[in-house]
């Protein structure tokens, strides 16, 4: 939707129209404007013309049907990719992409083999929630949380990843409040972590660390020559000072790579702060490395935790809970889809 061509409709209508169309398109979740029935029918027409709703998208189910992927084609034929994480809780996570592609070029992941073609729009980041959301209607669930993880660094897109989350939280449109969001980012300090420290929006930070020191973490995150890690801690601590809120460092677990013992006894090290906590996270194999396991021991196999992948999740986990260290594990989800974020642009494109 053309946002500026939908302001300008509304400036020559009374406010409660506005107020009106928010509600029709944010909460009755309709899928075209003649659905929305308190507005004129002349007014839903000029919308439909100027300012259309439907979204272009293929959808793709997990085997579960917990995961739902889908490939959102925008009005220039480019092409993002977000997805829905439905929990045994009955939460529905929606990550979302910011970018069309990715400029950082981090070894493990799909998007940046991709390359970088452009920023989102706002209505372009609001409309992936909203697709999904629409989904969810139809089985009488609703969204309850929005993670800014999926294709893209949030930070290189700050003003319209903002802007869009504003518009999310809005009371009089999609009102979900500002806590359920979460801005996932490589590190980005100027314009980024700083700035976030400022706004008045209680939105959840998140850091992709993946490496407990520089030397790997520049092997794996080419950004970290810019941003080392002592630098990005120090604008969390900042960032922490500000807030008081609660900050997570992601660490993907890649078998053979990252996830040893002294890793573990490494990262304890940074991260036995207050406000810290880790979440370790199974690595969607994207087909360069393949993920640190989490299974049980099968019958035979050697018992040394770190000789074998099959416990090293499980172990690291344990080695920081036992230096102090906040710590959670989260599950891959979609893995049958591959829903590590890229992969279905990358597909799509070799068709």
């Amino acid at each position: 939707m053309d946002l500026i061509q939908f302001q300008k409709l509304f400036k020559k209508e009374p406010r409660y129209r506005s107020e009106q169309a928010k509600r029709s398109l944010f909460r009755d979740l309709i899928q075209n404007w003649q659905e929305a029935v308190t507005l004129p029918l002349s007014l839903r027409e000029e919308l439909n013309k100027k300012c259309p709703i439907e979204i272009s998208a293929k959808t793709f189910f997990s085997k579960d049907k917990n995961t739902i992927k889908a490939l959102l084609t925008l009005k220039d034929g480019l092409k993002i990719e977000t997805v829905l994480m439905r929990h045994k809780d009955k939460r529905n996570t929606i990550c979302v992409s910011s970018q069309v592609g990715c400029p950082l070029k981090c070894s493990f992941c799909a998007t940046g083999k991709i390359g970088f073609e452009r920023n989102l729009e706002i209505w372009e980041i609001v409309e992936q929630v909203l697709f999904f959301a629409r989904y969810l209607k139809k089985i009488k669930e609703t969204v309850s949380n929005i993670v800014f993880m999926g294709m893209g660094e949030p930070f290189l897109n700050y003003q319209n990843v903002i802007g869009a989350i504003k518009i999310l939280n809005d009371r009089d449109g999609f009102n979900l409040g500002a806590r359920h969001f979460s801005i996932s980012t490589v590190g980005i300090v100027e314009g980024g972590i700083e700035e976030l420290a400022k706004e008045k929006l209680q939105i959840n930070l998140a850091i992709s660390l993946h490496a407990p020191n520089d030397e790997l973490r520049s092997k794996l995150m080419p950004i970290n020559k810019k941003y080392p890690i002592k630098k990005i801690l120090n604008a969390v601590d900042d960032y922490i000072k500000k807030t008081r809120r609660r900050v997570m460092f992601e660490y993907i677990m890649i078998k053979n790579l990252n996830d040893s013992e002294e890793h573990a006894q490494t990262l304890a090290g940074l991260m036995k702060k207050p406000l810290y906590f880790v979440n370790l996270i199974s690595y969607n194999p994207t087909g360069i490395f393949k993920p640190s396991s989490s299974r049980a021991t099968a019958k035979g196999e050697e018992e040394n935790l770190f000789s074998s992948p099959s416990l090293r999740i499980k172990k690291f986990k344990e080695i920081l809970e036992k230096e102090g260290v906040m710590v959670t594990q989260r599950y891959r989800f979609g893995e049958d889809i591959e829903a590590a974020c890229g992969q279905l642009v990358a597909k799509d494109g070799r068709k």
